[in-house]
């Protein structure tokens, strides 16, 4: 360890934070300064390995700032390697530069999106099952943790399952400088508090003087040689280090200094070397374990037997494994209701069980997308809506997960309300460039799946707890973006627009309304986004009214959808979705109840018929 030399880095990497944040006008200054010899004594200290080259080197260490608003430190890293000029580093927080206020990947070296706290330390998980269990590589995933981000219970979700998991080759660097935004956090300076719960939850704890250069290395240097559970190094801070007016001093959390402040935190830095350059050690050139592929083979469904697509979804996801080694599968103890489990049974090494910490689990299939796999993850629909700011934020970090819900809507029948997820395709329409799929029966579902892995960005494939009968050929095509028109005549009176569940309501008012010399369109709407907008146009022109019905709340479903997209045509378009509030009952009761049922869409079409 060169002391001297760090010392000058960290010099150095201070005068980059506060010039940049005293530029920028904005910023969080202090918690940056508080993590410079953490840092520091990590990427220039014999610690860290990286090609600064080439940030895709599948062997480059991983560094995650889950504390996302110590960013300038984050950059003056890059700055202080030589990979980041001064004027560039000026450019901080403004429109055009890549160095934002919390790390995105518009800066190549950021890992992954960050700044919402307690999620960087779940990503981190995801990245060391990676590198353990999955590629089989040597290297490591640091993540920076802040102090008060650890009231968060997503931090404890992760820390719980790096613990079953033996992560050895995860690092957490706590950060402990005791103020948050608004004062004190939780524990302030209680050091050993941190160091109990950790050891507790059964992980390797160092505590240390995070300014002291010797204690900072040689915290690291155990690290590397400890095996057999996941490491965090718990480091006594203060914020505002360097600068005598800013440390330890509450009140300037996200405050930046003015310039006669600047110049005088300048003063007491002393001399800072901009020529100075700190090094990194190389990687190896090792590669990640080779997968080979094995083409899939179709699955025979018999033509008379109902299936769930739950279990379709399970069935396509364990044939297609084989033909995709990048497929992995996460599930949050309910794989025996997903069918998840039976990719698990052929493919054991592949698989990882979350427990019940969806969280985490989203966070964990982040870090393992980055790093190029594709991860199913699969619970009950209703269980993502805890992980929403997970699954929120793993769109900024261009993010390839294929999201699986189970037991949607009140078609579940007597779990009851908490069950039922009413409010999930609203929620994953809202993500930007997010495909919501929906099949009806086993076939669309495994044609749905493979579309999924196919395609790079975030999907949701929403399925249906009880049995429905085939409907499609196993030929059939389904393409993201597409829908299939069920029933058509040339004197259509109405459109019926339904997906998943419904779409069998609306094939059997149909049938009823036929019987009656009624006439009416059946549009399985699959892909809920993108939408298919030719259909629905040419249904508006030659029907002139449209209904949708979803077993699904009215804000943001299936209906929202087909307004938005009919919005210019002047259709009158009516909606039966879940307006009540349900109770446990039968599968009928329930639609009948909440007017979503075959009878309901009769009833309705009457009543258009009568208008016109």
């Amino acid at each position: 360890m060169d002391e001297k030399k760090l010392t000058a880095l960290s010099r150095l990497i201070r005068y980059y934070i506060l010039a940049s944040t005293t530029k920028a006008g904005s910023g969080h200054p202090t918690s940056a300064l508080s993590g410079v010899e953490l840092m520091a004594g990590l990427f220039f200290g014999g610690i860290f390995r990286t090609d600064l080259n080439n940030p895709k080197n599948p062997n480059n260490d991983r560094l995650i700032f889950s504390k996302g608003h110590a960013s300038p430190l984050f950059y003056s890293l890059y700055a202080a390697a030589g990979k980041i000029s001064e004027p560039e580093m000026m450019t901080y927080r403004q429109f055009s530069s890549p160095l934002e206020g919390h790390p995105t990947p518009r800066f190549r070296y950021t890992e992954a999106s960050t700044g919402s706290l307690g999620q960087g330390l779940s990503i981190g998980v995801g990245m060391a099952l990676n590198a353990k269990y999955l590629d089989q590589l040597g290297y490591r995933t640091y993540v920076l943790l802040g102090d008060s981000e650890m009231a968060e219970g997503s931090q404890w979700e992760a820390i719980q399952l790096a613990a079953y998991y033996q992560l050895d080759n995860l690092v957490a660097i706590l950060d402990v400088n005791r103020l948050g935004q608004r004062g004190e956090t939780m524990d302030g300076y209680q050091v050993k508090k941190y160091q109990k719960r950790f050891d507790a939850f059964g992980w390797k704890t160092i505590v240390i003087d995070g300014h002291s250069y010797p204690q900072v290395i040689g915290a690291y240097q155990q690290a590397i040689k400890s095996k057999g559970r996941p490491i965090v190094i718990i480091a006594k801070t203060v914020k505002g280090k360097g600068v005598s007016f800013l440390e330890n001093k509450d009140g300037f959390h996200g405050k930046t200094l003015s310039p006669e402040q600047f110049n005088q935190a300048l003063a007491e830095l002393g001399s800072v070397n901009k020529k100075i350059i700190g090094q990194v050690l190389k990687v190896s050139k090792a590669k990640p374990k080779a997968v080979k592929k094995v083409t899939a083979q179709s699955i025979g469904y018999d033509q008379l037997k109902p299936v769930a697509t739950r279990k379709a979804f399970g069935l396509s996801l364990a044939r297609l494994g084989g033909q995709y080694p990048e497929v992995v599968s996460l599930d949050a103890e309910t794989s025996n209701s997903t069918y998840a489990e039976l990719f698990k049974a052929k493919f054991p090494k592949r698989f990882f069980e979350m427990f019940i910490a969806e969280q985490n689990m989203v966070g964990n299939a982040l870090g393992l997308s980055l790093r190029g796999k594709i991860p199913f993850v699969s619970t009950f629909a209703a269980f993502f809506s805890r992980a929403f700011d997970q699954i929120r934020m793993s769109q900024y970090s261009t993010s390839n997960i294929k999201f699986v819900g189970s037991h949607a809507g009140v078609s579940i029948g007597e779990d009851g309300p908490s069950q039922m997820a009413l409010e999930d395709i609203a929620m994953f329409r809202s993500l930007i460039d997010s495909v919501v799929l929906y099949p009806s029966d086993a076939i669309a579902t495994e044609k749905l799946v493979e579309q999924a892995i196919k395609h790079q960005g975030n999907v949701y494939i929403r399925t249906t707890r009880k049995e429905t009968p085939l409907i499609y050929k196993t030929n059939e095509a389904f393409l993201i973006g597409g829908s299939k028109v069920l029933r058509q005549s040339s004197n259509d009176k109405v459109t019926i627009v339904a997906a998943g569940v419904t779409l069998y309501e609306a094939l059997a008012a149909a049938d009823a309304l036929k019987s009656k010399k009624i006439n009416v369109r059946v549009v399985d709407l699959y892909s809920i986004k993108p939408i298919d907008l030719q259909t629905l146009k040419l249904a508006a022109q030659q029907t002139g009214a449209i209904i949708t019905v979803e077993d699904h709340g009215l804000a943001g479903g299936l209906g929202e959808a087909v307004k938005s997209a009919l919005a210019a045509s002047g259709v009158k378009i009516y909606a039966l979705a879940v307006n009540k509030i349900p109770r446990s009952g039968k599968p009928d009761e329930l639609m009948a109840y909440e007017n979503i049922s075959a009878q309901a869409i009769i009833s309705l079409v009457k009543k258009i018929i009568i208008k016109k």
